[in-house]
């Protein structure tokens, strides 16, 4: 499978020109392009897998289940068009949102196919401002997700990455890493080796390390590694959810949020465990806080919460701000793209999220409208 630069249009050049050495660089091997819409609980039962969870599918039963949500979707009163088709992948959404909303300098590394998908990826990405200079094409599938949204907010996805391109380890350069400060992943067993050697490179060159653990199935399923991962020492920053937190304490002697983020703070620098509308904990040495969550109990989508959250925490965290500040402005992200459908933030939410952190005391994006 080939692979070459991405043609130096007027779009991708303005993105790379934003800052040749990104501050923080977010890893995704497999460009995504989510599909997202509202569902009915009918459909969710007839969808193989856990309600709530991702579980990759192939290419057949991604383009059967597309058609299944087209004929079950539910009206969205604030589209025209019930469905969403957006750059996706958690990586992506916390990059894009650090690039869009908060004005931090952010990078991906990954690769896209020569598609529509492709073309609808980097248009979204190098809109927001993200510098896509890292970014391989190849010729081939762009990865694609189905996110189905239930009446109560939370979401169900089914990604097809199988057959899609991606960048490989050995195609890894120090120069894709200089310069920046942080690096941003998401656990995946399939893109281990890629994971592996991104954070190899990037201890090289003094590179923070974020980890994502992704979902309640991948830790479940793929503990050992994740494990691993976490005792080499090299993850400084960890987030994780309440599900997964739950499957990584799996047969511990204590168990709970609390105990998680105890955990993970034993292996990193700064462990937070989200708690959805509870808002979250976070740990930093021996210093422990708890924050509650910002904005509506009940979400029109989840998707991309625990992702922008992580926008807000990393944006304090490079502004210097205290473990409180920064869980504050992380529950004042995560609130603001759970307001509407995807994982992208519209500009009325952020102009919402923007009020939400002053309210709150916390230093304004430079960026802001």
């Amino acid at each position: 499978m080939g692979a070459e630069a991405l043609p130096r249009n007027n779009e991708i050049a303005a993105a790379a020109a934003v800052s040749s050495h990104p501050l923080i660089l977010g890893l995704q091997p497999a460009a995504l392009v989510d599909h997202v819409a509202p569902v009915d609980w009918s459909l969710l039962e007839q969808i193989p897998g856990d309600r709530g969870g991702s579980m990759p599918v192939a290419i057949e039963e991604l383009e059967h289940i597309l058609e299944e949500v087209k004929a079950h979707k539910l009206p969205s009163p604030d589209e025209l068009s019930p469905m969403k088709t957006m750059a996706g992948g958690s990586v992506a959404n916390t990059i894009r949102g650090l690039s869009s909303g908060f004005g931090v300098s952010c990078g991906i590394i990954g690769a896209c196919g020569d598609d529509e998908q492709g073309k609808l990826f980097v248009s979204n990405m190098s809109f927001s401002g993200v510098n896509l200079s890292r970014l391989r094409m190849k010729q081939g599938h762009t990865a694609q997700c189905i996110c189905m949204v239930d009446e109560s907010g939370n979401r169900t996805m089914r990604p097809c990455l199988s057959s899609a391109v991606k960048i490989q380890a050995g195609e890894l350069t120090k120069e894709d890493f200089k310069g920046s400060k942080w690096l941003v992943l998401r656990y995946a067993i399939f893109n281990l080796d890629v994971i592996q050697a991104a954070i190899r490179i990037a201890k090289q060159e003094d590179l923070l390390v974020s980890l994502d653990l992704a979902s309640f199935e991948m830790v479940r399923n793929f503990r050992p590694s994740l494990l691993q991962l976490l005792e080499s020492g090299d993850i400084d920053l960890c987030f994780a959810n309440e599900d997964e937190a739950m499957e990584l304490l799996r047969g511990e002697q204590t168990s709970g949020p609390e105990a998680a983020a105890e955990f993970l703070a034993r292996r990193c620098k700064w462990a937070v465990v989200t708690l959805g509308v509870n808002g979250c904990i976070a740990r930093h040495g021996k210093e422990i806080v708890r924050v509650p969550a910002i904005g509506e109990s009940k979400a029109t989508d989840a998707t991309g919460a625990g992702d922008l959250f992580a926008c807000g925490f990393l944006y304090g965290l490079v502004k210097g701000l205290s473990l409180e500040e920064c869980c504050k402005a992380g529950a004042c992200s995560g609130g603001s793209v759970i307001r509407a459908l995807g994982g992208e933030v519209t500009p009325e939410n952020w102009q919402w999220m923007y009020k939400q952190m002053q309210i709150k005391g916390l230093p304004l994006p430079d960026n802001r409208k």
